[in-house]
């Protein structure tokens, strides 16, 4: 496959949006559900969300890095089989087919149901068929071409932007729940340590994507002096968004309150805007996070398609196949029927945990090979170094290491899970390995 001859066209303000567009989703609006549930502190979840921040730019700088010194195509699976070798390359695209896309379409799918039952009065009964129907409802739409596609990202971009900035004034002016409501910060039930980490697991989903950023590196017009302002200006309005909005929704409603409803933006709404506009801002939530799946649905399917592009996965020859749309149809339809057995556990808490935990892994290796490439190629040009080397890769390191021992610790299924569907990947991997690059 060869690589993309790209065009440095991008400036600093249209990567400043990029790295928005692309990190700012869904999460916001229903994680402060799993992380004031995991924290039981208002206090704590805010710090959770600010060292969310910080473990993201740190890992987001890190990557950077290494974009700019294996600028190819394929993003993180490039970068493992350029540094550890085409296995670990193969096991995240095998762990993104499995698990990471589909769980996260899911999640989505579930997300969006919520909204639909909140909006329409439906019964709870209805969670599952409305997830299965969006997941495949889009699938269909996704399969007539882009253009569609293009015009559901259109509005989602208003309907992510409406309730978020609706909902952070409103609530900041409105709120009447005082400072009080901020405190205490140390749990009194669970041990600090792990109530954080749990925290910070779901805080991670709301921040992922930032892994992405550094792809654009090839496309910029000054990568060395940019990228770098990209990610962290990019990353700290969106840490500042997510902590504003949930102190706004602190002010209006209590930590465990927050904690016991599956969607917090919508009890917040009905409560400062009242009944009529708290369906405006659910319905621009709903909008929102259509999209978002919608962009899943999209570009999920390209990994399943590349791997049996290059004869990697079992079925190959029929998940390369293009449509009359120039759509891989068969691998979209493939990972959402993954997302479907997922969307079948009905609860996207556990979805959430077991995707960053897997993503998590390959990300810590991605952080480690910024040393590895330092001492094996210490002469190669870098127009783009780490700042503050080492610490700022040691940080990522371990904030990466914490989520992961975590929830090894506090979630052992989830651990046990995903290391097992990533692990079977490695027989695949030797049973394929000779027939890689040959569909005939």
């Amino acid at each position: 496959m060869q690589d993309n001859q790209l065009k440095k066209s991008i400036g600093l303000v249209s990567a400043l949006s990029i790295v928005v567009g692309m990190v700012m989703g869904s999460g916001v609006f229903f994680m402060p559900t799993q992380v004031f549930s995991a924290t039981t502190t208002p206090g704590l979840g805010i710090i959770a969300w600010i060292l969310g921040g910080f473990i993201s730019i740190s890992a987001g700088l890190t990557t950077a890095e290494i974009s700019t010194i294996i600028p190819k195509t394929g993003g993180m699976v490039t970068y493992l089989k350029e540094v550890y070798g085409d296995i670990w390359g193969y096991l995240l695209g095998w762990a993104q087919t499995l698990v990471y896309i589909p769980a996260i379409m899911a999640a989505l799918a579930i997300m969006f149901s919520t909204q639909v039952i909140s909006l329409l009065g439906l019964s709870n009964n209805m969670l599952i068929p409305v997830a299965i129907g969006v997941v495949a409802f889009l699938t269909l739409m996704n399969s007539l071409g882009s253009k569609t596609g293009g015009i559901i990202q259109t509005l989602a971009t208003v309907g992510k932007l409406i309730p978020l900035f609706a909902i952070i004034i409103v609530g900041l002016i409105k709120g009447d729940g005082g400072v009080a409501r901020l405190l205490p910060v140390v749990p009194e039930s669970k041990p600090l340590v792990t109530a954080l980490g749990s925290a910070l697991a779901a805080i991670m989903f709301a921040y992922d994507g930032w892994i992405s950023v550094g792809n654009i590196a090839g496309e910029m017009k000054n990568p060395k002096k940019d990228l770098p302002i990209a990610i962290v200006g990019g990353l700290f309005v969106i840490m500042g968004v997510y902590v504003l909005i949930n102190i706004a929704y602190l002010l209006v409603l209590p930590a465990d309150v927050l904690a016991s409803t599956p969607a917090p933006a919508n009890e917040v709404a009905n409560v400062i805007f009242g009944a009529g506009g708290g369906k405006l801002i659910t319905a621009g939530i709903m909008i929102s996070i259509f999209g978002t799946l919608n962009a899943f649905v999209l570009t999920g399917s390209r990994v399943p398609y590349i791997m049996a592009v290059e004869n990697k996965l079992p079925f190959s020859k029929s998940l390369a196949k293009l449509n009359k749309s120039n759509v891989p149809l068969n691998s979209t339809i493939l990972m959402s029927l993954f997302s479907i057995i997922y969307i079948m556990t009905g609860n996207f808490g556990p979805l959430i945990d077991l995707t960053v935990f897997i993503i998590w892994l390959f990300y810590v290796m991605i952080f480690v090979a910024v040393f590895i490439l330092r001492k094996r190629k210490p002469d190669i040009e870098r127009s783009y170094k780490v700042p503050m080397y080492p610490i700022i890769p040691i940080i990522a390191i371990l904030g990466g290491v914490y989520i992961i021992v975590n929830t090894i610790i506090s979630q052992p299924m989830n651990a046990v899970l995903g290391i097992g569907i990533t692990v079977l990947g490695i027989p695949v991997y030797m049973a394929r390995k000779h027939k890689f690059n040959n569909l005939d």
